[in-house]
């Protein structure tokens, strides 16, 4: 019967002074909503980060040009991937561990259909190969083959997002863009992969290395080389295949000079997966400063609340209210409003994480809404506590004299 009656009382405080009571409760929501959003960013973030490295194969290697010490041999006077060294690899009797290479050279430009101009996220030139060890599939048409890249036909093979700013529901198999002012006939369009954050990878034009470097890039060096290994567990082996053969290609007799570095998705994406875990942690934390904002808030508004109610805490306790009692209503007054705040707060995040915040598709963490919840009223607890204590700490002469 006590504890209804310090509810309904406490309700009642709170109903007294809507206003206030409301903005305070605003400060709790944005705090809880904002720590439920920013986490889940920073999840949809290192879940798109993951999606997009595990998209390429746990086999795949890309080999870069560059020493993965950085310094002097880092710079432009390192010497550059080519064809050759990609033929190398290809050519290794000694490896069983190397399925495919594929060398590939990235432009960009205008590509042309009719009347419509659109200028795709990329431009790749490279072998068949290159769409197996990328993991692309084709959802139309089909990839073009050995014989275009011997031929240097002008032939390629378009991205979904490509098609559809090209081509909107018009088939763009069999006809004509124009790239660099030559036509290329589209053989084929690959299946979607999705947004990854920023990049879009499926806004890219592939055509055969030869036509790319003829119309765009000129014979020279690759900007990287594409390895499938033979399986996950050959990795490795690759790795010191690649190594081995690039060496030579390159007469580099210390392996600690090595002007190229290669990557491996494995590693990649448990590099990955640490980096966008310390950014999740610290935008969780940058919103968690919102809860303790929300928490002065209600420190501020209950010490108000007293100031304001001192004659009625006089009435009371004169009558024989026990300090208990005045302690329990108003720890029950901010409770409440850290309650309402952050069940608010909670579906505001929750309704929000429905949205793409800057390209990233949020990924709720259940942890985070009762984490972020139970610390709100926590909060709620703690700061209210000194006012509250204030309130029954009142003589009732003194506060019976309160003006």
């Amino acid at each position: 019967m006590i504890l209804w009656q310090t509810l309904r009382f406490a309700v009642g405080g709170l109903a007294a002074n809507k206003v206030r009571s409301a903005l305070t409760m605003l400060g709790v929501l944005i705090g809880v909503a904002s720590v439920i959003l920013l986490l889940a960013v920073g999840n949809g973030s290192s879940q798109a980060v993951k999606d997009s490295i595990t998209s390429l194969g746990t086999n795949s290697l890309t080999v870069s040009a560059g020493s993965a010490a950085g310094g002097a041999r880092a710079t432009s006077s390192v010497k550059k991937l080519t064809i050759a060294d990609a033929k190398a690899l290809a050519s290794d009797g000694d490896s069983s561990a190397i399925k495919s290479v594929a060398p590939v050279v990235t432009t960009s430009g205008t590509a042309l259909y009719g009347n419509i101009s659109y200028s795709p996220g990329s431009i790749v030139g490279t072998y068949p190969a290159y769409f197996e060890t990328s993991n692309q599939k084709v959802a139309h048409g089909e990839y073009f083959t050995d014989d275009d890249v011997l031929g240097s036909r002008k032939v390629a093979v378009l991205g979904a997002t490509t098609a559809k700013q090209l081509f909107d529901t018009e088939d763009p198999v069999g006809k004509k863009i124009v790239l660099g002012g030559t036509p290329f006939t589209v053989v084929g369009v690959l299946q979607a992969k999705g947004g990854s954050g920023f990049t879009d990878p499926d806004d890219v034009v592939i055509a055969p290395l030869p036509t790319v470097q003829n119309a765009f890039t000129g014979f020279g060096p690759v900007n990287q080389i594409l390895v499938q290994a033979s399986s996950a567990d050959t990795t490795t082996a690759a790795q010191s295949e690649i190594t081995r053969v690039l060496l030579g290609t390159h007469a580099i007799t210390d392996p600690t000079k090595a002007d190229f570095r290669i990557t491996n998705q494995a590693s990649l994406l448990t590099a990955r997966e640490s980096t966008t875990k310390t950014f999740t942690v610290l935008l969780g934390a940058v919103a968690a400063i919102s809860l303790l904002v929300g928490g002065i808030g209600i420190t501020n508004i209950m010490l108000v609340t007293v100031t304001e109610r001192t004659r009625e805490i006089g009435i009371r306790k004169a009558l024989g209210a026990p300090r208990a009692v005045i302690l329990g209503q108003f720890l029950t007054e901010s409770t409440l409003l850290s309650v309402i705040g952050a069940g608010l707060g909670v579906a505001a995040g929750i309704a929000g994480s429905h949205f793409n915040i800057v390209g990233i598709k949020p990924v709720v963490i259940p942890e985070s809404v009762f984490g972020a919840f139970g610390i709100a009223v926590a909060i709620g607890l703690f700061f209210g506590s000194y006012p509250a204590n204030r309130a029954a700490s009142l003589r009732p002469i003194d506060a019976l004299r309160h003006e």
